[in-house]
């Protein structure tokens, strides 16, 4: 099948902008695992190895990106598992952090009503009640095969043993090492004595962190909610913050089918709000399969032009009408309809570019109202996508004292104040207000394709908003364009996300000719450094399985068997 050849040469290759080089690849027939960060793959891939399936290998990469990688991975955060079990069923788990119960819409307005970035941000009153622990041990209890010792034993040896850092692991905690030294206990983790980054090549040692997930292995969730975790999170939170170990001892995961739509010849499936990323995938896959995309060339002004206002659209609806499922109704009958997408299209000028204060909640078509992805696969035809975030790299800097582990900046995925910008330049409306227990809308994206109720790609992205579009253009590249994937996923990407009123692209990823003629239609183009990291699995005939590491991220790796 064409869909899954890796052959270096590609018939479009010679009407392709100048690209990323390939990524790496592997190859397995009975396991794959590809996420961000080596040893994290490796570990997955050890438990498939020791006879665990794949929602085993993915609860085991999950809390091992929590050691190895700190920035992203988490057990102070939260998101969303889409799993497809060898039975043909789906399913997504939610476990999006919540906001404390003494959290108020207002909470981060000064007296004049005007938003203070750096409370929503830093420090404990930017947390939300973390999800990532819940959530994996419900995935492992119901559709694993492995204990919890089993699968926790590779997180537990890197936090005691350490691990080396690589170059891209040193420069992703020397980005933010001038954050971390305002918090005691991050500095003491992440710094060296005198306060330096570690370098490539130093050992990174977790003994706090060791001794929190070991508590975990052993007493489960309970350990985390209701035992001397929350306890010793709720005693920092004091310093400034609003958590108490009733706010742990509340949290629940939710679970329920997945967003669904047709794309060509295949099933896309994602996660549901309070995810928003589902819905405007499809709605804005929806809208393209109504264009012969393919026909308008790949990398053509055209298609960048189309898909880009296909973008500017779903992201009106998205930032105005979705929300909390549990506090907001979401229109996702109507949001996903063929005539919805008719109207998109029809509302888009193929010679001119929209202005994004023409349009809005209330005008026709639309109504009024640091994340990492790992992607996992064995050979039994189960599948798992990732994604989970602390949000901002590093999340709100913070560490309790004793519990070695960062938490997460969540609270300023909500609109803190509707109308103004949040940290990845999102203005929301309020179906995304902050309310107590309330979960914020995300952006994440874990995503599988299927065909004849079989899985052909597992893949997902950080990135914050430009996740969705990130997985948007790779599926494209793939379906629309008969790309290799290792080839779709190191294409340049664009994004769009309606306000502000800007079409971003990556350095160098659209020729002179093709931004010459987006300005002629009118957009406003901004060239920006590489975003995203898009980490995949293809599928072949006879479940041969072939994983993708985004060559964004040096990091990570493809692991499989």
């Amino acid at each position: 099948m064409r869909l899954f050849c890796f052959a270096a040469q590609i018939l479009l290759a010679a009407a392709l902008p100048a690209i990323a080089a390939p990524s790496a690849t592997a190859e397995g027939e009975r396991g794959m695992v590809v996420s961000a960060q080596h040893e994290a793959s490796e570990a997955g891939r050890r438990i498939l190895e020791a006879g665990g399936n794949a929602v085993d290998a993915a609860v085991a990469v999950g809390y091992a990106l929590a050691v190895v990688d700190p920035c992203c991975g988490n057990i102070g955060g939260g998101g969303f598992m889409l799993v497809h079990r060898a039975d043909g069923r789906d399913s997504v788990i939610n476990f999006r952090e919540t906001a404390p119960y003494a959290a108020t819409p207002g909470m981060f307005l000064d007296a004049a009503g005007n938003l203070s970035r750096e409370r929503s941000l830093y420090g404990y009153l930017a947390v939300g009640v973390p999800g990532t622990v819940m959530g994996l041990d419900h995935a492992l209890s119901k559709y694993g095969r492995l204990g919890r010792a089993a699968v926790m034993a590779p997180a537990i040896a890197l936090a005691r043993d350490g691990f080396v850092l690589g170059e891209a692991d040193a420069a992703i905690i020397a980005a933010r090492a001038d954050r971390l030294a305002k918090d005691p206990e991050a500095a003491r983790i992440f710094l060296r004595a005198d306060g330096s980054a570690y370098r490539a090549g130093d050992r990174l040692v977790q003994p706090d962190l060791a001794t929190t997930l070991a508590l975990i292995a052993e007493r489960g969730p309970d350990a985390f909610y209701r035992g001397p975790i929350a306890a010793a999170v709720a005693a920092a939170s004091w310093q400034g913050g609003m958590l108490t170990k009733e706010d742990f001892a509340a949290y629940t995961i939710t679970e329920a089918p997945p967003i669904s739509c047709a794309y060509r010849r295949y099933t896309i499936l994602s996660a549901p709000p309070p995810s928003a990323g589902g819905t405007i995938l499809c709605e804005m896959l929806n809208v393209l399969s109504g264009w012969d995309v393919a026909g308008s060339g790949f990398g053509s002004a055209m298609t960048v032009h189309r898909m880009a206002e296909t973008m500017r659209h779903a992201y009106v609806d998205r930032n105005s009408l979705l929300g909390d499922p549990a506090f907001v109704a979401n229109p996702l009958e109507r949001l996903l309809s063929s005539e919805h997408a008719a109207a998109i299209r029809a509302a888009i000028d193929p010679d001119k570019a929209t202005v994004s204060a023409s349009l809005g909640p209330g005008i026709p078509p639309h109504e009024r109202p640091e994340t990492t992805h790992y992607s996992v696969a064995d050979g039994d035809g189960n599948a798992v996508a990732v994604t989970y975030t602390l949000n901002g790299n590093f999340g709100a800097a913070v560490v309790a004292p004793g519990t070695g582990f960062l938490l997460n900046n969540e609270m300023d995925d909500f609109a803190a104040k509707p109308g103004a910008p949040n940290l990845f330049g999102l203005v929301q409306g309020r179906a995304n207000a902050i309310m107590p227990g309330k979960r914020p809308l995300s952006s994440m994206t874990p995503t599988i394709v299927e065909q004849d109720g079989q899985p052909v790609l597992v893949l997902g992205s950080p990135g914050g908003p430009r996740i969705t579009t990130a997985v948007l253009e790779t599926l494209t590249g793939i379906i629309d364009f008969r790309l290799a994937p290792d080839q779709a996923v190191a294409m340049p990407r664009f994004h769009h996300q309606w306000l502000p009123d800007t079409l971003y692209y990556e350095r160098g990823g659209l020729p002179a000719e093709v931004l010459a003629a987006l300005a002629e239609r009118g957009h406003r183009l901004a060239e920006q450094p590489p975003w995203g990291a898009v980490e995949l699995i293809a599928i072949g005939p006879g479940r041969r399985l072939f994983g993708v590491n985004d060559p964004r991220r040096p990091a990570g790796a493809a692991a499989g068997y």
